[in-house]
């Protein structure tokens, strides 16, 4: 007796119509990711092999839902672009539907979003998560999670590294003579926003430099703008921002003041997110890898899922580096910035 031929796998239509198994998940499960032509050749060689996107080799093992679920603190944040996009991938690759979920920066917000999409998925990545650790602790003993941006001790993370971030900020500003830095914080619940000024406050006198603190503040281009009131109060020679949109906006308001950037005041972003050398002048920022910290987010949840060992070490830290663009220059003689309106 003869044993029953096995079904074609994915990996059966990806050698015959030569693309990579991730063109045939997308080809099946997203669509409009594909382009036309490949899709047709995808589905001509799945048609001849007699392969369907549910075939037993893709469907997810008894017990799982064959989904994971993402949750931003804010979707509209262009941070999180990458972030989305490197999950999403790495999810697709494996077979697996990204459920995504807005907290809108409410920690009330993203427990409801947990409510509804723990059921139905088999890990989740929190990204941003304004929760508590023990909130965070709770959610891991229900469903495999990875958190982004954050540490909680005994959960798996996946963070930049904030303090070679800041300390390349800091190495060019003290470079272009700069002798003290202001940080506009971000929000008082984000755990970057603590890592960063702590960085700041501990590196610093390496550097010789001065520190000071403003904020919180929210983390968008209107938080920038109407902190540019009291950036020019305080008059600095240089601010570091939370992030880019924080940046971006501190930019705005500082032209709007009539208050040349950097001739008078050099501001330093966090992030180099889609769109930060798009503003005038161009941002100089810290850049994080947001795509990579996504796809490693997934990789480290589907090693949870799949029950298998997982890497060394449970905080995965990956490199940043400085973008130096046109909003830095050397301190001025006159550090004050004087502004063309009234006082």
């Amino acid at each position: 007796m003869t044993d029953a031929p096995r079904p074609p796998t994915i990996y059966d239509v990806a050698r015959l119509a030569g693309v990579a198994p991730s063109t045939v998940s997308r080809a099946f499960s997203r669509p409009g990711r594909v382009g036309a032509e490949t899709a047709a050749r995808v589905h001509a060689a799945a048609a001849e092999l007699g392969y369907r996107g549910t075939s037993p080799a893709q469907a997810p093992p008894r017990g799982r839902t064959g989904a994971v679920g993402l949750i931003v603190s804010d979707v509209t944040n262009p941070v999180h672009f990458g972030i989305i996009r490197g999950v999403e991938e790495a999810a697709a690759d494996a077979g697996y539907t990204l459920l995504l979920a807005d907290a809108q920066e409410s920690e009330a917000n993203e427990r409801t979003a947990l409510e509804r999409l723990l059921p139905g998925v088999d890990g989740v990545v929190l990204a941003s998560s304004r929760m508590s650790d023990r909130a965070v602790r709770a959610v891991a003993k229900q469903r495999p999670v990875v958190v982004l941006n954050r540490v909680v001790p005994g959960i798996r993370c996946v963070v930049a590294d904030t303090e070679a971030g800041v300390r390349g900020a800091l190495t060019h500003l003290r470079e272009l003579d700069h002798r003290a830095v202001t940080y506009l914080a971000g929000p008082a619940a984000s755990w970057a926003d603590g890592r960063r000024w702590r960085a700041l406050l501990d590196l610093a006198p390496e550097f010789g430099l001065k520190v000071a603190r403003m904020g919180p503040t929210p983390p968008t281009v209107s938080g920038g703008l109407a902190a540019a009131a009291e950036v020019l109060r305080s008059r600095p020679s240089a601010v570091v921002t939370y992030n880019d949109l924080l940046a971006i906006g501190l930019l705005r308001g500082l032209a709007e003041a009539g208050v040349e950037a950097p001739g008078q005041v050099s501001v330093v972003g966090f992030d180099n997110i889609f769109g930060s050398d798009f503003c005038t002048p161009a941002l100089t920022t810290v850049a994080a890898p947001l795509r990579a910290i996504g796809t490693e987010a997934f990789r480290d949840l589907h090693r949870q899922i799949r029950h298998e060992p997982p890497r060394a070490e449970t905080v995965l830290t990956l490199p940043t580096q400085l973008v130096v663009r046109g909003s830095t220059a050397r301190r001025p003689r006159r550090s004050r910035p004087r502004t063309t309106g009234p006082d």
